[in-house]
């Protein structure tokens, strides 16, 4: 009975996913890893299904639901591909697709008894310096692995470090080095993620790969006009579940963390930190009660935090309040709590989803 939920609006998700597809000159892959950054992997599938050419996860256990839920129509990619070579025999049989950027994991593939071969994205290390062959191996790794009758080789895939700094020649950098590969080997690229593919149209390559914009949150670091058509997916929101009219001088919550400068009139909303809502937010950090503005004050606890209602004095128990959402962007509280959009949505917990 409690009121904290978040609500899942769908048609948003797919209207998201077909501005994706409208800077996308080939196919696209959603990223629906992180339970869809916390918006419910099947249900948010589902809908994605129609609009999407494959589905990123990043490891086969987030693949297995979406197999024992049959969304299978669509191809499932393993960003991570595969992190044990006992795996291997339930990626073949399921005809899951692996990117592949480690000697170990192509040692794996040589060894593997399957007359089903397995479909491999050949990760390029370009800049990001976290998974991947450097480029100067690459040819050879792609020879090895063009002689293993286990492997179906699909093409290169390499991740952009800052492609959310636009202005930052390093995406252009890394896109150079791939594009001189791809001129030897002749073959198919997976690049852009969701700040490459709406900043770098040159990044697109023939496989986009869109995450946190599907989702209506920005994959910037500040306002961009690049989404500005982008739809918020998820809202936060709980009710106000207690009032308080304090005086002038008054400290409110834990640590005295904000301190009345007037008489005060406070609503308690049941949401907390182990809701995934930040304890970090700061004095200030926007909501809205009943559809109108106000701020968060105090220190966020556990399961409440509480919200400045002194000039709201029509609101009260059992008012709506959004956290974050179609009124309030994901991403202004994140910069509120110096974290990041992508953060707060995968940290969701303890909260229902319902969706519409």
């Amino acid at each position: 009975m409690r009121p904290a939920r978040a609500v899942i609006d769908l048609s948003a998700l797919v209207h998201n996913a077909k501005l994706a597809r409208q800077h996308s000159p080939e196919q696209m892959m959603a990223v629906v890893k992180a339970d869809a950054y916390g918006h419910g992997l099947i249900p948010c599938a589902t809908v994605l299904q129609d609009e999407v050419d494959a589905f990123a996860v990043a490891f086969t256990e987030e693949a297995a639901r979406l197999i024992d839920a049959g969304l299978t129509r669509k191809p499932i990619v393993l960003l991570e591909g595969f992190l044990d070579a006992a795996e291997l025999p339930f990626i073949a049989e399921q005809q899951l697709v692996c990117v592949v950027h480690s000697a170990w994991q192509i040692a794996a593939l040589a060894r593997l008894s399957s007359q089903q071969p397995v479909a491999v994205w050949l990760k390029v290390d370009t800049g990001m310096h976290r998974l991947g062959f450097q480029p100067e191996q690459v040819l050879a790794v792609w020879q090895q692995l063009a002689t293993l009758p286990q492997v179906r080789l699909l093409g290169l895939s390499t991740h952009f470090a800052r492609a959310d700094e636009p202005e930052c020649p390093v995406t252009l950098q890394q896109l150079q080095a791939i594009l001189a590969l791809q001129k030897q080997l002749n073959t198919s690229l997976s690049l852009a993620n969701s700040a490459a593919l709406l900043s770098t149209s040159a990044a697109a390559g023939n496989w986009t790969r869109p995450g946190i914009m599907l989702y209506g949150a920005n994959p910037f670091p500040s306002a961009n006009r690049l989404t500005e058509s982008l739809e918020p997916v998820m809202t936060l929101e709980s009710k106000i579940i207690g009032v308080q009219t304090l005086a002038a001088g008054q400290a409110v919550g834990y640590g005295g963390h904000y301190v009345t400068s007037a008489p005060t009139r406070l609503g308690i909303v049941a949401m907390g930190y182990a809701d995934g809502y930040p304890r970090q937010a700061k004095n200030g950090t926007p909501v809205t009660v009943d559809g109108q503005p106000a701020q968060l004050v105090g220190r966020v606890a556990m399961d409440m935090l509480t919200v400045d209602i002194t000039h709201l004095p029509e609101v009260g128990v059992g008012s709506r309040v959004e956290l974050w959402g179609k009124q309030v962007s994901v991403d202004t509280v994140a910069q509120q709590a110096d974290t990041i959009g992508y953060q707060l949505l995968c940290n969701l917990k303890r909260v229902p989803l319902s969706y519409c």
